[in-house]
């Protein structure tokens, strides 16, 4: 069989394939030697060959370490137990008898190599090797430059001499000063410090504080700018109706004095008819009667 390391194989039997695939990739599973007792084939990852850890299960039964089947399905489609099509989504929590059964398993603490005789069922051992005193702390002063790691039962006796430790300054600056430095430690240099720092940043805010409130009146400005343009606009349109009203209002009192006149002219016209007519009438009976 030929296999290359970036999870691409060629050829030769499935478990042969796993076992390549699982030498590229990070170990999952609870190791197998710290059980007591045999444990049960259906609790070991198809993978990796350890007690599960953080199980998943896919349709056709087989159960896996969640590390190792994803890993696997980043190059695969299928199940490495049957070749049954498999992909992320079809994965599903272990059923819970399984789950209670794993949870049972006896299993050494993970510090028995160094000494720890402690045993307890899978479900609580975190517990314990949370708090256990031969466990592998770092010390809590690494932040400041101590890279020791030890056991937990020494760390306090550690601590009264880690040359990273550090104390409240006496001195009255407020400070906690690493025991290393206490001789070189100057509380007016160390406030001076501060209050260069303090000023600083008292610069900064202020410049900040500046630049936000000529930000806000350049927006408020052109906020103005903007509306002094619409309300322009309105005006100038307000006027353009309003002419325009104006001329028809012209228009309509010419047409109005027009048609007064018009009438006075036919009303007079309608006066002399009547008065010929009349004239007439009277003209036609003094003959009839002549």
């Amino acid at each position: 069989m030929e296999a290359n390391y970036d999870g691409i194989f060629v050829g030769e039997t499935l478990r042969t394939r796993i076992a390549c695939y699982y030498i590229c990739q990070e170990r999952m599973g609870i190791d197998l030697d710290r059980f007591e007792g045999t444990v049960k084939d259906g609790l070991l990852c198809s993978i990796c060959r350890d007690v599960l850890e953080d199980p998943l299960q896919a349709p056709c039964e087989h159960a896996f370490c969640s590390t190792c089947i994803r890993g696997w399905l980043v190059h695969e489609r299928f199940c490495p137990e049957d070749r049954q099509p498999l992909s992320d989504s079809d994965l599903r929590p272990i059923f819970r008898y399984m789950r209670n059964d794993l949870q049972c398993l006896l299993i050494h603490c993970i510090n028995h190599d160094n000494g720890c005789d402690t045993v307890q069922t899978l479900e609580q051992i975190s517990y314990h090797e949370n708090e256990c005193s031969l466990g592998q702390i770092q010390c809590p002063n690494h932040s400041k430059g101590c890279s020791l790691v030890l056991a937990r039962h020494h760390l306090n006796s550690h601590l009264s001499t880690c040359e990273f430790r550090s104390s409240l300054c006496g001195g009255g600056c407020g400070y906690s000063v690493l025991d290393s430095e206490r001789e070189s430690h100057s509380c007016i240099s160390e406030l001076r410090t501060e209050l260069d720092i303090l000023r600083s940043d008292m610069v900064c805010k202020v410049e900040e504080i500046r630049q936000d409130f000529k930000t806000r009146l350049d927006s408020q400005r052109a906020d103005m700018v903007e509306q002094k343009s619409v309300f322009q606009l309105q005006l100038d349109q307000f006027k353009s109706v309003t002419s325009q009203l104006q001329h028809k209002i012209r228009v309509l009192h010419a047409l109005e004095t027009k048609r007064r006149r018009d009438l006075e002219r036919l009303e007079i016209e309608k006066k002399d008819i009547i008065s010929t007519l009349l004239s007439a009438l009277t003209d036609n009976k003094d003959d009839l009667g002549a």
